[in-house]
């Protein structure tokens, strides 16, 4: 099972960042708090003080289209937003 999907980059993401030191990551729905934390420690190298998650149920989708209506439903996801020790950071752009 792979824990850490990605990062979120948003911009709500980014002033929590700023403000609080905290960062998101989209996380597998079946990883617990103590996994999240283990798993961005041994990633990042970073003090974690923190862990929050949070379940989104993925929206209905409806579209119309040649063959007749199609509806369906887009993924659910589970985000984590962590919390740093005072004065660290985590730099997602250092690897590209």
């Amino acid at each position: 099972m792979e824990i850490l999907k990605k990062p979120l980059l948003t911009e709500k993401v980014t002033q929590l960042t700023e403000k609080l030191n905290r960062y998101a990551f989209l996380v597998d729905p079946r990883a617990n708090k103590i996994q999240i934390k283990t798993a961005i420690e041994a990633m990042y190298g970073v003090n974690i003080t923190a862990v929050n998650t949070m379940r989104y149920v993925g929206k209905l989708k409806h579209r119309n289209t040649k063959a007749g209506p199609v509806s369906g439903r887009a993924a659910s996801v589970k985000k984590a937003i962590i919390t740093l020790k005072d004065g660290e950071t985590i730099d997602f752009y250092s690897n590209i």
